[in-house]
């Protein structure tokens, strides 16, 4: 069985190679491996090892590869060439949960935070989720994405709607090049979560009230922000506002919200968790509904 599973393998990062897409198909294994098609056998066997797996181990579970190819076509569009860059070395794994929502951990990733991870993956539509990704040395990780949208694929057996895997790329890029230009990827994070939090509860009806809610938010945690900033996280509101995200989503990201806010050392004492999530849930839907009517 090991070696009817190890060929399978090796069909299926051979079809990759070839074709430049992952066939989706749905699995009784509860692990799923992307590797990056570039890596050494050195780098291999280290990234293996900080995904606490080791060569026998590939035989019981589903691997597949990530060619360069693959991570141009995905992030071609919003992040230049020098920065996806000619080889692909980016590694994940992703495992089921019953429940839970998405963990993120991540190894000798520089660019792409946890939180940006997580963020854009719920955006992507994934759910109920470990996701760990790991490089064999330090580089962004922007391809990381790709691979974790690509193992998740072939772990449930469902396509990712592309609109939602685009909006995911976008929210991941922004987060990153907001940050950058703060000086703080955590700020940007911030920024943006606590930005949801206002355009949702407000019950804004116009571009100048979610931009006026925007700087708010930046005033509120001492971030100075220009209007191309402020645009940006705008620009990002419309396209997500446009997904079919589902209440559970809304809910994962409603609970992130509060503990982001929380930690920031932002008085959420008047608010029940459960209640705080339900509600910016519910306000999160209602806003993605007005979005949907007044941006189509």
């Amino acid at each position: 069985m090991k070696k009817i599973k190890h060929f399978l393998s090796l069909a299926l990062a051979a079809a990759v190679l070839v074709t430049g897409t992952i066939p989706v198909f749905a699995d009784s294994s509860d692990t799923y491996v992307a590797l990056g098609a570039d890596l050494t056998a050195g780098q291999k066997a280290k990234v293996l090892q900080m995904m606490d797996l080791t060569e026998d181990d590939l035989n019981d579970v589903n691997v597949t590869v990530i060619t360069n190819q693959m991570e141009k076509e995905k992030l071609g569009d919003y992040l230049p060439a020098n920065v996806i860059g000619s080889r692909a070395l980016s590694s994940v794994k992703v495992e089921n949960r019953d429940s839970g929502g998405i963990d993120v951990t991540t190894q000798n990733i520089s660019y792409c935070t946890v939180g940006m991870y997580k963020n854009a993956l719920i955006t992507a539509g994934v759910k109920n989720a470990d996701v760990t990704v790991v490089a064999p040395t330090y580089i962004s990780g922007t391809a990381g994405l790709v691979g974790a949208m690509n193992a998740y694929e072939g772990l449930t057996g469902k396509k990712l709607d592309s609109d939602n895997q685009d909006a995911a790329v976008d929210e991941l890029v922004t987060t990153g090049d907001l940050g950058s230009q703060l000086g703080s990827k955590e700020d940007a994070e911030n920024l943006i979560a606590l930005a949801k939090q206002k355009v949702a509860s407000g019950d804004l009806k116009s571009d100048e009230d979610i931009m006026q809610a925007i700087k708010e938010a930046a005033k509120e945690l001492n971030i100075s922000i220009t209007d191309d900033q402020a645009n940006m996280i705008l620009d990002l509101m419309k396209k997500i506002s446009k997904l079919d995200l589902s209440q559970s989503e809304l809910k994962q990201q409603a609970s992130d919200i509060y503990d982001r806010l929380q930690s920031l050392g932002i008085d959420m004492s008047q608010y029940d968790k459960q209640s705080f999530i339900d509600k910016v849930s519910d306000l999160l839907g209602q806003f993605i509904d007005f979005c949907k009517s007044l941006f189509s």
